[in-house]
Order: C-alpha cells, then structure tokens, then sequence
C-alpha cells in the first residue's frame, strides 16, 4: 500500500533506489573522465575502492542481486546507459567510442566481481600497485582507441 502511494508501484519504487546509488560514482568521477590519464585513473580507483574489507558499492549490489529478473535488468540497463555508459562515451573520440565505453564498465564491473565479492586469491591478495600497473594500459587502450595505434605508427 505504502509503496504504490508515495511510487505508484514496486518497479518504481525500485528505478528510484537503483539511479539513487548510481548517481554519485566513486569510480567514473566526473573528476576522472575529464582528464588525459583516465585509464590510469579509472584503475587507481578502482583499485583502491575494492580493496580487501571495503564495502561493495550499494548500486553495484543492487545490480548484482537483480540480474535474474529480465524487468529489473531492463532499468538498470537503461539508468547506465543513461549515465555512466553516456558519461564516459562522451568523454572518448575516435571510433567505436560507445563499444569502448561499454567495455570500461564490464572491465569494472568483472574485477569488482573477481576481486571483491569472489575474492579471487590472485586479486584479492595482489599488491595493489601492481594491480594498477596491469590495468592502467588496458584501461588507457580503451580509452584512447587507435589513437596510440596511428600516432605511433606515423613515426
């Protein structure tokens, strides 16, 4: 009764909570995607805020615990796409930005998974400055495209 009052019903009631944990990130800042060493940002970040003992992120569990109702994927899916998949796409050039944009997030959200909430003994126990040292090119080919490709290339 109470939910249909204030929500209309559980669906919106649960869109509410869902963009209510994504729109603070801790991972894709605004302060993160605006600069030039975004990969290594993004790594760094993510590094530290899965930590072993750090609490997973509330929207990210939320995420994790709804993936098996196709409605509840269907918002989430939406409310990404609307802001942290927008964000960073926005934040690229050069081709295929959107796929790239894409694979930043599952990037993120796999080792969040592996590392945090399986507690994967190669991530979980890794030094944490390694952890970055492996991710940083990854994440920073991603996020340039062939841009390193053609300039590197043309010399």
């Amino acid at each position: 009764m109470m939910v249909n009052r204030y929500f209309g019903s559980k669906e919106r009631l649960f869109k509410e909570v869902v963009a209510e944990a994504i729109a603070t990130p801790s991972i894709l800042t605004r302060e993160n995607i605006a600069w030039p060493t975004l990969g290594r940002d993004i790594a760094a970040a993510l590094v530290a805020r899965t930590e072993t003992g750090a609490n997973p992120l509330d929207g990210f569990l939320i995420m994790l615990n709804s993936l098996s109702n196709k409605r509840a994927a269907k918002i989430e899916r939406a409310l990404i796409e609307a802001h942290h998949h927008k964000a960073i796409a926005a934040a690229l050039s050069g081709e295929l930005a959107p796929q790239r944009a894409a694979l930043v997030l599952s990037l993120i959200a796999g080792f969040q998974v592996m590392r945090q909430m399986i507690g994967l003994s190669a991530l979980a126990e890794a030094d944490p400055k390694a952890l970055v040292r492996i991710l940083q090119p990854v994440l920073q080919q991603l996020v340039e495209g062939n841009q390193t490709r053609r300039s590197s290339s043309a010399h």
